[in-house]
This record gives C-alpha cells, structure tokens and sequence, in this order.
C-alpha cells in the first residue's frame, strides 16, 4: 500500500501566501521520503483537491490522509471539505481518504503558536 498526505489549504490569490505550506510539504518529504505529499487548495490556487487527489492516485496510493491546514474548523473544514471527499471517495472507488483534525486545533501546534507569541515578547521560556 503506498499512502499520500495531503495539506488542505484554503488558497490566495497571491501566490507568496503559499510558501509555509509549500515549505512544510518540503520538511515532510525530508523526513519521510517515501509518503507523498501533496499541498491542495480550496480556492485560486492549484492543484485543487481533486488535482491532488488524482496526482496521488494515479502515482499509486491507496490511502490518502488529508490535514486541513486552517486555524480552526469553521465552515470549510466542516461542510466544504467533507462534500469535496464525498464526491472523491465516489470517483475513486477503493481508496481510502482519511481527514484528520484542522492543524490549529491540535495540541502540539496550539502549543507551538503560544511559544511563539511568548517569544514575540521577548519570553524564550
């Protein structure tokens, strides 16, 4: 079984805004270089989720974990993306698409960012 993770991200219409996600897609890679990881993106942006999803199929993944990359799960995360994997879990028959929590709701990075404010302040502790 090949597995592929997708980072779920909403899209700008500036492409510099996708440089984190690029970035963090890049430090998955270099620490696991046999998953596939893919950024999509909701809006002005590609690929799209579908995009993605086809690329890691077709590249022969039989799982595909995706991690919506939003602060919290508001209406994009709870009734866009569920829609998206419906209507994706029909035109790929067999795969396995599995969402996970949006990343800011996930203890380890609500952590990160509350050391990140402190250090904003000048507080490394």
């Amino acid at each position: 079984m090949s597995q592929g993770l997708i980072l779920f991200a909403h899209g700008a219409r500036d492409p510099r805004w996708a440089a984190p996600f690029e970035d963090t897609a890049a430090r998955i890679r270099a620490r696991q270089p046999q998953l596939l990881v893919r950024p999509a993106y909701l809006d002005f942006m590609t690929p799209d989720l579908a995009g993605a999803v086809a690329e890691l199929v077709a590249a022969g993944c039989t799982r595909v974990d995706v991690v919506p990359m939003f602060l919290g799960s508001g209406g994009h995360v709870r009734q866009d993306l569920p829609r998206l994997l419906d209507e994706l879990r029909q035109r790929h028959a067999g795969l396995t698409l599995q969402v996970h929590t949006a990343i800011g709701e996930m203890p380890s990075v609500v952590q990160a960012m509350a050391d990140a404010a402190l250090a904003a302040t000048g507080d490394a502790a």
